[in-house]
């Protein structure tokens, strides 16, 4: 069992997890593009790697997987066998267990040993009998090796790095099999980021359009990197978070000293502030492709369970976000993924039938938008009946009849977020449209983000889902109900009005505002408190909620103001309405609402 304490072993878990993810796409770009000679060498290599640290740490399951893996592509790589779908799905499958070993090393656990079931398929291909015991590894020059290593001037080369590694192995490296003469090409990752990943279901051998044409071009020269523990980045935005509290409460001060000295030197703290914000932010900013790129092996994986054929095409990878949301986001966006193949794309001969392409297309593409990500989910298949949903609404009991009539078809589109709302009478494994979309919602809303659904029955659906850059510091509208001051995150802000009760009207006993010909319906902050209502003009915050919007009846509206969330009090967590805390300008504390969850408690 490794040490996790210890430096070299760290790394390594580190160094293969990144690796195993990038095969993961790699792998699947291979497959459809076998005779890619950069993409099989970078795949030849990445189990290469993994299997020499693994042998270095006696981690005898791993070597064996991934030498079964590395065999076999070897065979590929001098010529002697041409790699087919029994070869991808063997190396998926390994794969699929060597991050299961990983995941197993990372929790302090013994890596157990790839089942035989998956692992002689690839033994069998290359035509190896299944390896014996690993031998006792012997290192008499590691000591040395080791110190030469961490001494070294700058990184070193791949090519460097797995002599190392064979050399460890106490092994010699082994003469490189000449590639086959193709053209030099971005790799996977990076042509994912600016075209499309093809998922196929079948050995098809076609390639995607965005895999003809290639560019003889060589790598630029890679920018000088410094690993830095997050625990350290975390405690630099917590030191940059106190650092604006503090210019907020002297911007809050300006106000009441006169004086251009005392003027010009808040200025000064607050351009420095802003500028030192952002550099500390960009810090913490990862680009969303090390989500994307699990994606393709994803979408192969239940495209092939399922026996649809699916083109995935990955856009805006590298759109930059804080490390906290990619972290966050990869579960949902896993689950909107499988159910656009699942639910969204029709089975080949149906989509035939249909006038259709066998094959369906799910876009997955990121974008900013001011200071905020947009990320899209969509497929091109079946779409979503507006009808459909609200007879089954109805059915299931979450709606009256009445009120399912007054829905609109945006509306009945987000009854899916219902607990426990399915369309599907028979629920796979895969996924369910429905089942667990509330999870998915509840998700993004703790992330103080929203999601939109776009659909048209026969023409496909759309999820569109949007989260601030970063989770640290939040641009928020500060209002006050009831000698109280709360925060409601601005993205979600349309307009604030003067409340007018000329413009107020009753719907069964609840309350609307009528605004350029439009029914909004009116929430009162102060019911919601359970205060008194107030005696002196109020305001109306317009505010985006699902698909439509709702009108927030206030007392005051402070203005804008970039807050730092902080986490609800312990004896707090357990209210509905708020997604956190912060300190404003002038030292009081500001809950954050859901704007969403206090309009649904209001219900």
């Amino acid at each position: 069992m490794i040490d996790l304490d210890d430096g070299v072993a760290a790394d390594f878990l580190i160094e293969a997890g990144e690796i195993a993810e990038r095969l993961g796409e790699e792998l699947v770009a291979l497959e459809q593009a076998p005779s890619d000679g950069e993409l099989l060498n970078s795949v030849f290599r990445g189990f290469h790697t993994i299997k020499g640290g693994a042998g270095f740490l006696e981690l005898t399951p791993m070597v064996e997987a991934c030498h079964a893996v590395e065999e076999a592509f070897g065979l590929v790589r001098s010529g002697k066998r041409s790699a087919d779908a029994v070869l991808f799905d063997g190396a998926q499958a390994l794969l699929d267990q060597v991050q299961r070993m990983l995941a197993a090393l990372s929790s302090g656990r013994q890596p157990q040993s790839a089942p035989p079931e998956v692992l002689q398929p690839v033994l069998a291909w290359a035509g190896l009998l299944p390896m014996a015991e690993h031998p006792t590894v012997t290192h008499p020059a590691g000591d040395d090796l080791l110190a030469a290593f961490a001494s070294a001037d700058g990184p070193i080369s791949d090519d460097e790095f797995e002599a190392l590694l064979d050399r460890l192995n106490g092994a010699e490296p082994a003469a490189a099999s000449p590639p086959p003469a193709v053209t030099v090409s971005p790799p996977a990752a990076a042509r994912a980021a600016s075209g499309s990943a093809r998922v196929p279901s079948s050995d098809s051998g076609q390639l995607p359009d965005a895999n003809r044409e290639r560019s003889a071009r060589a790598e630029p020269a890679a920018e000088p990197t410094l690993r830095i523990e997050a625990k350290r980045l975390d405690a630099m935005v917590n030191l940059v978070g106190e650092l604006v509290l503090a210019r907020n409460r002297f911007k809050a001060l300006r106000k009441q000293i006169d004086g251009d000295e005392f003027d010009r030197a808040v200025t000064t703290l607050d351009v420095a502030t802003t500028r030192l914000q952002n550099a500390v932010m960009k810090t913490r900013m990862q680009p969303i492709g090390r989500v994307f790129q699990r994606f393709p092996k994803l979408a192969r994986d239940v495209a092939r369970t399922l026996e649809k054929e699916v083109d995935l095409v990955l856009e805006g990878a590298d759109t930059e976000l804080d490390r906290t949301l990619v972290e966050a986001l990869s579960d949902p966006l896993v689950h909107l993924v499988r159910n656009a193949i699942d639910h969204g794309i029709e089975m080949p001969d149906v989509r035939e039938r249909l006038g259709k392409s066998r094959v369906g297309q799910v876009l997955l593409a990121a974008r900013q938008e001011g200071d905020h990500i947009a990320i899209e989910v969509r497929e091109d298949g079946a779409g979503m009946d507006p009808e459909a949903l609200r007879r089954k609404a109805i059915e299931k009991g979450l709606l009256e009849p009445e009120a399912a009539a007054r829905l609109s078809n945006d509306e009945c589109l987000h009854l899916i977020f219902q607990p426990g709302f399915s369309t599907k009478a028979v629920v796979t494994e895969i996924s369910g449209r429905g089942v667990g979309m509330d999870v998915v919602q509840s998700r993004i809303r703790e992330l103080n983000g929203r999601i939109q659904i776009r659909s048209r029955p026969g023409e496909g659906t759309a999820f569109i889902v949007q989260v601030p850059l970063t989770l640290a510091i939040l641009p928020a509208l500060l209002i006050g109900a009831g000698g109280r001051t709360f925060a409601l995150p601005l993205a979600r802000v349309r307009e604030v009005l003067h409340f007018d009760p000329r413009q107020l009207r009753w719907v069964d006993g609840a309350p609307i505002l009528y605004r350029h010909e439009k029914a909004l319906p009116l929430f009162s902050l102060r019911e919601w408190l359970a205060d008194a209502p107030a005696e002196r003009p109020e305001h109306v915050v317009v505010m985006q909620s699902g698909p439509g919007q709702i009108g927030l009846r206030v007392d005051d509206v402070h203005g804008r103001e970039e807050i730092v969330i902080k986490p609800l009090p312990t004896a707090m967590q357990s209210l509905k309405g708020y997604v956190g805390a912060a300190l404003t300008g002038d030292g009081s504390m500001a809950l954050i609402l859901d704007i969403d969850a206090l309009r649904h408690g209001a219900d």
